[in-house]
C-alpha cells in the first residue's frame, strides 16, 4: 500500500494549521470558549424564553413524578340510566337474548366492569357484571332484575328458587 494510506496523520489539516493564530477560524477570537453545544438551542432561558412558553412548553423535559395514585386502572362503569338506555336500543336491533323470562345483557361484552345506581330501570333485566354498587342491586330488584356477578353465576334451580321466595316470602 502507499505510505500516504498508512499515515494518515501526517496530510490533515489540522496539522498543517498548527501554529496558526486561527487554525482556520477566520478572525482572532472566533472559535474559542463555548465548547460543543450538542442540540442545546440559545436563548431559550433569555430572549426566546416567551416563545417557548407558549409554543414548546415541554422543551425541558419531564418536570415532577407520577403519583402512585394515578397509576390506579381506570374501571369502565356504567349508570342504570344509561343500562335501560341500552336495553332499549338493543331490542330495537334485536340483539337482545332473553333467559328466564327476562332480558340478559353481559356487561363484559360490552366493556362494562362496574355498574352504579344513577337512573332509573324500567325493564326487569338481568345483568352479568364483575362489581356493582348496593344501590345500584337494590334498584335492580325494585325493577324485577337480578344480578348475576363474576364470581357466583347461579344455576337455573336457584333462579327459580329466589323466585318463589319473593313470591312467598313465608315458603
Amino acid at each position: 500500500m502507499d505510505a500516504q494510506v498508512m499515515s494518515p496523520h501526517k496530510l490533515r489539516k489540522t496539522r498543517k494549521r498548527r501554529g496558526t493564530r486561527t487554525v482556520g477560524w477566520g478572525q482572532v477570537g472566533q472559535h474559542r470558549k463555548h465548547s460543543q453545544k450538542g442540540g442545546r438551542k440559545v436563548g431559550r432561558h433569555k430572549h426566546l424564553w416567551t416563545y417557548i412558553l407558549r409554543y414548546d412548553p415541554d422543551y425541558f423535559g419531564k418536570k415532577g413524578f407520577t403519583s402512585p395514585q394515578n397509576l390506579k386502572t381506570k374501571v369502565n362503569a356504567i349508570n342504570i340510566g344509561q343500562l335501560d338506555e341500552l336495553i332499549d336500543k338493543l331490542s330495537l336491533e334485536k340483539q337482545l337474548t332473553k333467559e328466564f323470562g327476562k332480558a340478559f345483557i353481559d356487561l363484559d361484552a360490552f366493556g362494562y366492569q362496574k355498574l352504579l345506581a344513577t337512573g332509573r330501570l324500567t325493564n326487569p333485566v338481568m345483568v352479568k357484571v364483575n362489581s356493582y354498587s348496593e344501590n345500584a342491586a337494590k334498584k335492580l330488584e325494585e325493577a324485577g332484575g337480578q344480578i348475576l356477578s363474576e364470581g357466583r353465576l347461579e344455576t337455573e334451580e336457584e333462579l327459580k328458587e329466589t323466585e318463589t321466595l319473593k313470591q312467598n316470602p313465608k315458603g
